[in-house]
């Protein structure tokens, strides 16, 4: 299918109009992230809190415009609505100290207004300061644990630069938008939510911190996880790397019962494990564990682990934070094709051992 024209989606776009201001969405500065590729477009559309229901036709109007467009097969506009920003207090502000930025105290971390999702009963966030370390791959393969356990499980991307959930769990699909909420997609029995089935494989993300934030919050609040007759036992909640704008805004919105830390054994990449344990330290998020991932790689004669990346790294933080080491993972070449085809390692070879060791981290989690 070809790719929808810009030019095209934008003037569609410019046919709805914008109770507040009179002008088109687009002209009123309100298509927000306009995503475009083969047979599908889609955009976020942020209004004030106090105006989120008047805009709800305005959301199925703009849908129905982009239908119209030469290419487009498929049409998703996400209604969210846009908290209003916290003034600075009377003299405050960013300063330096010497060479060292000081702390600005309207960007720290509150998880005072932090609510779980109707109808979920626990949330655990997979985390790293660093990218690369394969916290997305333990995050799906947790997941896909807990699932084998017989718990109702699901799976948050909220990785918005960098999604990883739709490649990894094989599905490829646009979410359904009923009644107000988002419907998560299903795949190796999970339930499943991510920006990435908004855009296509490969699509820039080119979207400002508050746009990120945005998506996220629309992710956390307007998604149907379960029902009061099926609750979902644990959401995974698949982190970007770093301590900004996203992972404040989860902290702040959504209540974690806990959090993974996920790093390499190296110390460049404990430094910035340090850092997100930090974060969730002064938000009272207990540190549920420590994985390290990448920890050996097998000699494919003897077995005996070749330790790469440096070996005892992430137990000796582990014991720093107070924190079991719940796993550690060897570099695995079924692992990385279980990521690319799709099939999760646990759930294409569970009795392997590398899907055996997720499994008792996953045992290790329920029982806290």
């Amino acid at each position: 299918m070809a790719t929808p024209d810009r030019a095209q989606a934008l003037a569609a776009l410019d046919r709805v109009i914008d109770p507040a201001s009179g002008k088109g969405l687009s002209a009123a500065g309100l298509v927000q992230g306009l995503m475009l590729g083969e047979g599908r477009a889609g955009f976020i559309l942020e209004v004030p809190a106090q105006d989120a229901a008047r805009y709800a036709p305005i959301r199925e109007q703009a849908e129905r415009a982009l239908k119209g467009v030469p290419g487009v097969v498929k049409a998703q506009v996400v209604l969210t609505a846009a908290a209003r920003a916290r003034p600075p207090a009377p003299g405050v502000t960013r300063v330096r100290k010497g060479a060292q930025l000081a702390q600005d105290p309207h960007a720290q971390p509150r998880a005072a207004e932090a609510e779980k999702p109707p109808f979920v009963k626990r949330v655990i966030a997979v985390a790293s300061g660093k990218g690369g370390v394969g916290k997305s791959t333990v995050a799906v393969n947790l997941a896909c644990a807990f699932a084998a356990q017989g718990l109702r499980a699901g799976v948050l991307d909220a990785d918005v630069y960098g999604p990883s959930a739709p490649r990894m769990l094989g599905v490829d699909e646009q979410p359904a938008f009923e009644d107000g909420k988002l419907t998560p997609l299903t795949a190796h029995g999970l339930k499943v939510m991510s920006i990435g089935f908004l855009v296509d494989e490969g699509a820039p993300m080119i979207w400002r911190g508050p746009m990120a934030s945005s998506a996220v919050r629309q992710m956390i609040t307007d998604v149907r996880w379960g029902t009061q007759a099926e609750p979902l036992d644990v959401l995974v909640v698949d982190l970007p790397p770093g301590t900004g704008d996203v992972q404040l805004t989860l902290v702040q919105k959504l209540k974690l019962d806990g959090v993974v830390i996920v790093s390499t054994p190296q110390e460049i990449a404990l430094i910035d494990a340090r850092r997100a344990a930090e974060m969730f330290r002064k938000t009272a998020t207990p540190i549920l564990g420590v994985i390290e991932n990448m920890a050996y790689f097998p000699d494919p004669s003897t077995g005996a682990p070749i330790p790469i990346f440096g070996s005892g790294g992430a137990k000796a933080e582990a014991a720093r934070l107070g924190a079991p080491l719940l796993a550690e993972i060897p570099i695995d070449i079924a692992l990385r094709a279980g990521g690319d085809d799709g099939v999760p390692i646990v759930a294409g070879d569970p009795l392997g051992a590398v899907a055996q060791t997720f499994a008792a981290a996953a045992r290790a989690l329920s029982a806290t």
